[in-house]
Formats: C-alpha cells, structure tokens, sequence
C-alpha cells in the first residue's frame, strides 16, 4: 500500500464537489427567487400599454386594457371641442376646470383635460360605483335630451360626462372621470401608464 497522496486526483475531486454543490445551490435558489418575483401577468396588468392612433378616425374610440381596467382613446372634432368649451362656462358640470387634481396628471388640468386637445385619453370607470358608461358621441339624442352635445352615459344610475370626461351637475357620480398618466411617442402611439418621465 502506498503512503503517497495524489493531490492532483484530490484537487480535482475537491473541484468537481465545489461545481456540483454549486449547481445544486443555484438549482435550489432560483425558483426561491422566481417566486418572490411579480408574475407575467401582474407586471403587464400594470405595464405601460403601447396604443397605435394612426388608423383612429374622428370620432372612433379605441378601448385598451390598463391595470385591468378599460381606458378610452377617441379624437374629437372641432364641433367637438367648440362644445367643450361652451360647457366650461355654464353651470351643467360640477367641476368644470378639473380642480379635483387626482382625477388627472397636472399637465391635463386644462380645459380639453388633455395633452392634445383633439385626442382624449380617460378611463372607462364611472366614478359612482364603477359600472362602465356608454359612448354617446352624437348630438341631441332622444333618450339624453336636445342639449346633449355628446359624451358618456352610464347606464347603471344615470351618471352623465361630457366629451373631456367632466361630471355634470345632478347626477350620483361625485367626479370627473379619470385620466391616467399618459404620452405621445411621435405622432401616432400614446404610451398609457407612463408619463412623459416614465413615473406611473
């Protein structure tokens, strides 16, 4: 029996022992990991949604899905937004100059409630009880009545906004509906859940 030690054979035992303890190791901490992290699907259920507008007629609304909830996508017309104007400077909205700030970004709290007055962008929740309002675009109808100049209407109780997404005056929904943060990458794709600096 020999009394030598083969250190070149227990270096490379010593070596293989390390690399199969290694991978057992990393075999044993990524799905640990994996499942402290967000699933797929709740990191796109919360994920800026990308929107293509460049086939969005006047007057069309687009509906996408953002954090579960829909938003809508429509162009106004200039008949439109002459309307919203003319709606600003009366009494029928109950908060026509948008000063609840959290029903939308700082940057549309203007009179269109938007970045680009053709173009609105809001979310399709009435903010009554949640039901989801109709889209009403066309003028005077005669279930809404001869001044109505287009806009939603929830069925569920009533709730009436104009075309900017503004509550009227007299109905249970307490305020506007709301806009999410939002961006225009170019001309024809909104970024919806992002604003321009990417804070959701």
């Amino acid at each position: 029996m020999s009394n030598t030690i083969d250190t070149g054979k227990r270096r490379f035992l010593t070596a293989a022992a390390s690399v199969v303890g290694g991978a057992g190791a990393t075999a044993v901490a990524v799905p640990f990991v994996s499942s402290m992290l967000p699933s797929a699907k709740a990191e796109a259920a919360g994920a800026p949604v990308e929107v293509d507008i460049s086939k969005l007629e006047m007057g069309q609304l687009l509906t996408v899905e953002w954090r579960g909830k829909p938003v809508w996508i429509f162009r106004r017309s200039e008949e439109a937004l002459a309307n919203l104007e003319m709606l600003g400077t009366d009494s029928e909205l109950r908060d026509p100059e948008s000063e609840v700030s959290s029903q939308q970004p700082e940057y549309c709290q203007n009179d269109t409630r938007a970045i680009r007055d053709e173009l609105m962008v809001v979310v399709g929740i009435c903010t009554h009880l949640g039901c989801s309002p109709t889209y009403r675009p066309e003028m005077a109808p005669a279930d809404l009545g001869e001044n109505w100049k287009g806009g939603f209407f929830c069925p569920c109780h009533g709730s009436r906004f104009d075309l900017a997404g503004r509550v009227f005056q007299g109905v249970p929904a307490p305020t506007n509906l709301v806009v999410p943060p939002y961006h225009f990458q170019g001309d024809n794709v909104v970024i919806v859940g992002a604003d321009a600096e990417g804070v959701a």
